[in-house]
């Protein structure tokens, strides 16, 4: 692994995000532009919608069921491997060598600059904030609400206040002092941090195909990213929300092997409109063997509605593809929001 000092010559070695005139750019000739008559005409004329999500709390109860965490298991978590805690969409509690992370925390009604409109989640959260563990450190991927979330940011620093540190891609700071926030550190691609209360624990933001907005005039003035946390024991991989693309080789040949991935498997229909930024099942069992990880948890699905697909088809695929690529089934797994599972043991 690289080192701080090294951080130049490893740039020379890996793709950097484009700047120009104080914007970001995808560097990948995998990525299209998701401009307006685009989105429009994919998502309200072309396509239809497959969601079919239930009215009935029921029947989400019985096909998409929502449990109360193991809070003791949260308070003296496993030492033998990675563990990790699916909160709902891309919020995972991960928890390894002693330190306790939360990935791009969403406990909201709504995703969305107000909680009044925009997509309202369909499953709860299965805990409240009050409720949570000690945590050490946040990692946020991009600024997009459904992973910054401005209700959730502020209750976790009104909980954790100086104890937090929060880690960020580049553009992104100045969001998170405004919000009140105070250890934030803000990386861009292959940078690495060392966790200031515990040196044995690295940061590093890593590459993603996305974007970033916030408001009509903030397109793409902050950067998104994924996220490795090495630890003297274990790895985990945070992949965000992405679409495919050549970096995820990269990562895999620089910090590869990984005891643990959270790697998104929803949000990706229609494909003319969603596969530039949201990868697939097929495309998310790709990902999960570029960067060589030993296990892999799918996220990002079964909590908002975003798009089209059914809504429990991202479980159904994912193991569907597995089988395809000759893998087998409990390399790559959903769990029930809430549940906690060890990994890498």
């Amino acid at each position: 692994m690289a080192t701080s000092d090294t951080t130049d010559a490893l740039q020379d070695k890996r793709t950097m995000p484009l700047f120009t005139n104080g914007l970001y750019k995808n560097p990948w000739t995998t990525w299209e532009e998701p401009t307006l008559l685009k989105v429009l005409y994919g998502m309200m004329i072309k396509e239809k919608d497959f969601s079919k999500i239930p009215c009935k709390k029921q029947e989400l109860d019985e096909h998409l069921p929502v449990q109360k965490p193991d809070f003791d298991g949260l308070t003296n978590p496993s030492n033998s491997g990675v563990q990790a805690t699916w909160i709902g969409h891309a919020s995972v509690l991960v928890q390894l060598d002693g330190i306790t992370v939360l990935t791009d925390p969403i406990f909201s009604d709504r995703s969305s600059m107000f909680q009044w409109i925009g997509p309202k989640r369909y499953r709860p959260p299965p805990c409240q904030i009050n409720e949570l563990p000690v945590l050490d450190a946040v990692v946020i991927s991009h600024n997009h609400y459904d992973h910054l979330d401005h209700g959730s940011v502020v209750s976790l620093n009104r909980k954790f206040g100086d104890r937090l540190w929060w880690y960020v891609p580049m553009g992104t700071k100045q969001w998170m002092l405004d919000s009140g926030c105070r250890n934030v550190v803000e990386l861009t691609w292959w940078q690495e941090h060392k966790h200031s209360p515990d040196p044995n624990i690295t940061f590093a933001l890593t590459p993603a195909q996305h974007w970033c907005k916030r408001t009509a005039t903030d397109t793409n003035k902050a950067l998104w990213g994924s996220w490795v946390i090495k630890g003297p024991r274990h790895t985990f991989f945070f992949a965000g929300d992405t679409g495919y693309c050549e970096g995820f080789k990269q990562i895999g040949d620089e910090y590869g092997p990984f005891d643990l991935a959270a790697i998104p498997i929803g949000a990706y229909s229609p494909r003319s409109v969603m596969k530039a930024q949201h990868v697939d099942p097929a495309e998310a069992v790709l990902i999960h063997k570029d960067i060589k990880s030993r296990n892999s948890l799918g996220i990002h699905w079964g909590t908002f509605k975003l798009t089209y697909e059914f809504y429990l088809e991202p479980k159904t695929k994912l193991a569907e593809e597995l089988r395809k690529s000759a893998l087998p089934e409990d390399c790559f797994v959903t769990i029930k929001h809430g549940e906690t599972r060890i990994f890498g043991e």
